[in-house]
């Protein structure tokens, strides 16, 4: 039996908390500064406030200050934060976390560089535990999986990556069901790549559903040519960003387009790009969304930027990514929906 104790009590982390309970294994859940109600709600009812099910029974609530007392005697840490919460873990997190520890994130995104790369949430954070000179194993889970399919059983299939195989078989013993399925992978670039870039192209996808809806009206019948004709352009895309990343196989891609998969068909991806097609601006998108995360945005502008910048170094071709382009100008300029069609067809 392992101890798990998850940081960060959003949905996908929670999520975590079922299999890991599930498995005769110790589970604390420890809000972050901005969940203290989700974990005074949890400790009364035992349930998330975003789930239709109590959590097992067993499980232990932690407010931010108890902390310290939560990480004691644990074997496993889960990285429950959003990307927004990527700092933050690693200033308020990662120094008080057991020497080697194993820990396994659930966040999703990309960080770009001054000097036009991509780097993985796991690379910085690696960064900073060389500076403070502590050993922790740093692994993280990709692949299609929403939070609310996972808490009810549905079967998944996930991919865990990190640098040492050992630690992550020890990951896939906690955690593994007869409904949660895990594959490995040393592959840390190419995991995390692939499942970050299908939120920027999940909401180019979302575009067309909003599209439609102001065409049509908005309890007309869903329309798939579109929504299909953006998909197989946004796994080219998705195709080319892999190889400029050295991380281009198979494998990564069918983990980032089954994720590209889940993400079109629920969730705030594709809200806002609903929003966006039916002709919102981003700003009145984010003010119809108020207080939820959008992750999507961030790591669309951040992809953006990449390739805009390594297109100036004659590096990557400005035609070959014609739907990123059209998403951040969509985002960064406010200029309307108008989906580069023809651009798909050469």
């Amino acid at each position: 039996m392992a101890l798990v104790t998850i940081v960060g009590s959003g949905m996908m982390g929670s999520a975590l908390a079922f299999p890991a309970r599930e498995n005769g294994n110790e589970v604390r859940i420890v809000g972050t500064h901005l969940d203290r109600e989700i974990i005074n709600r949890c400790k009364i009812e035992n349930k998330h406030p975003k789930f239709n099910k109590e959590f097992p029974e067993g499980i232990d609530f932690y407010q931010i200050e108890e902390l310290e007392s939560a990480l004691l005697g644990t074997d496993v840490v889960i990285c429950g934060v959003s990307s927004f919460g990527v700092t933050w873990f690693a200033e308020k997190v990662l120094p008080v976390l057991p020497e080697n520890v194993k820990m396994l994130a659930v966040t999703k995104g990309l960080i770009d560089s001054p000097d036009g790369k991509l780097i993985t949430y796991l690379d910085f954070w690696k960064d900073k535990l060389n500076e403070l000179g502590k050993n922790v194993s740093l692994n993280a889970i990709g692949g299609p999986c929403t939070s609310y399919e996972l808490v009810a059983q549905d079967q998944t299939v996930v991919a865990f990556c990190g640098e040492n195989m050992a630690d992550l078989k020890y990951l896939k013993e906690v955690f593994q069901t007869d409904y949660y399925h895990i594959r490995l992978s040393t592959d840390i670039t190419g995991i995390e790549s692939a499942v970050a870039l299908k939120n920027a192209y999940a909401l180019g996808i979302a575009l067309t559903i909003g599209l439609n809806q102001r065409a049509f009206g908005l309890d007309s019948e869903i329309h798939f040519n579109s929504q299909a004709a953006v998909f197989g352009h946004a796994v080219k895309e998705m195709y080319r960003l892999l190889e400029f990343q050295n991380a281009l196989t198979l494998d990564n891609l069918c983990v980032g387009v089954g994720d590209l998969y889940v993400t079109v068909y629920g969730g705030r991806t594709r809200m806002i790009g609903i929003l966006l097609g039916r002709g919102l601006d981003i700003d009145e998108a984010k003010a119809e969304l108020d207080g939820v995360t959008l992750e999507s945005l961030v790591i669309s502008e951040r992809v953006a930027r990449v390739v805009k910048l390594n297109i100036e170094k004659g590096i990557l071709k400005k035609e070959e990514f014609p739907l990123l382009l059209h998403i951040d100008e969509i985002l960064t300029e406010k200029k309307a929906v108008n989906i580069p069609w023809d651009s798909f067809t050469l």
